[in-house]
């Protein structure tokens, strides 16, 4: 008799499994593009990710590509969807062109932003000041890849605030290890940046003025879509329109990844621990 409940319960727990990965099978794939490079894009579409998976029930592939191909995958329906399209200004040549074929669905992290970073206890408070501050700077400027974006703005801002300094190209890991020995010994240090990024939620930190603007105004990160998404998973487009999160939310992603989690681990943590805050979203 016991053994023919054990086996009752064995088929039942059989017929629970097969329910659930035909419920799981039955809705479609979902292909989100990310740039591999970009710490907050790699964050948001994670968690992004992980909700869509255990939340939604979708399967998801997340799809490494250049920020050009990015698009072009989403104008075709090659890509679902990506949460790293920089507007109005960053990417605002692939919308151009492509604004026809895709939907945007608003900004996932308002007040993104590029600029001149500082310690909170550096007295420069402007890109006007650091003249005055020359000696204590070195008269350098720690950036990042030669080329980027960032670089190029700040060899305009030398040029435009008659700066006496030179621009120390570097890269992403390597202007972050030079900001931390700064902060360690509390010396003085500018450094090519831009938020959403972990360094903010592991420094203090801020950007000088621009009060020329030549780094632009603040951006935004916002969600595109192919349009066939929304008959494709409703569901997964009403998230969509509702997912955007605070600089400390990212941060905290941002920072478990640069200490050595995985994306996928650290941010399944994430929404693990955020129950409400992803409630707010569904």
């Amino acid at each position: 008799m016991k053994q023919v409940r054990n086996s009752v319960k064995l088929l039942a727990a059989i017929g629970l499994v097969c329910s659930s990965a035909s419920w799981a099978a039955d809705k479609p794939l979902i292909k989100i593009g990310y740039v591999e490079g970009w710490a907050d894009s790699v964050a948001t579409t994670q968690v992004a990710a992980a909700i869509i998976k255990t939340k939604l029930g979708y399967p998801v592939e997340l799809v490494p590509v250049a920020a050009g191909i990015m698009w072009q995958g989403v104008a075709r329906g090659d890509l679902d969807a990506t949460l790293s399209a920089w507007l109005p200004v960053t990417h605002g040549d692939y919308y151009q062109q492509l604004k026809d074929k895709v939907t945007d669905l608003g900004p996932n992290y308002p007040g993104a932003k590029i600029g001149l970073i500082v310690p909170e206890y550096v007295p420069a408070k402007s890109l006007a000041d650091l003249n005055k501050y020359k000696d204590a700077f070195q008269g350098r400027i720690v950036g990042i890849d030669a080329g980027a974006g960032v670089m190029k703005k700040t060899e305009l801002a030398i040029k435009d605030y008659n700066l006496d300094y030179k621009l120390m190209p570097s890269s992403g890991p390597g202007m972050a290890s030079e900001l931390a020995r700064s902060i360690n010994a509390k010396k003085p240090i500018a450094v090519t940046g831009w938020i959403p990024h972990w360094m903010f939620a592991k420094w203090k930190l801020r950007f000088l003025e621009d009060p020329k603007k030549v780094y632009g105004e603040e951006e935004h990160v916002d969600t595109v879509i192919n349009p066939g998404l929304n008959a494709k998973a409703p569901q997964v487009v009403s998230f969509l329109k509702k997912f955007s999160w605070k600089p400390e939310e990212i941060g905290a992603v941002m920072l478990e990844v640069e200490n050595g989690a995985k994306p996928a681990a650290a941010a399944e943590k994430w929404v693990g621990a955020n129950g409400k805050r992803v409630a707010g979203w569904l």
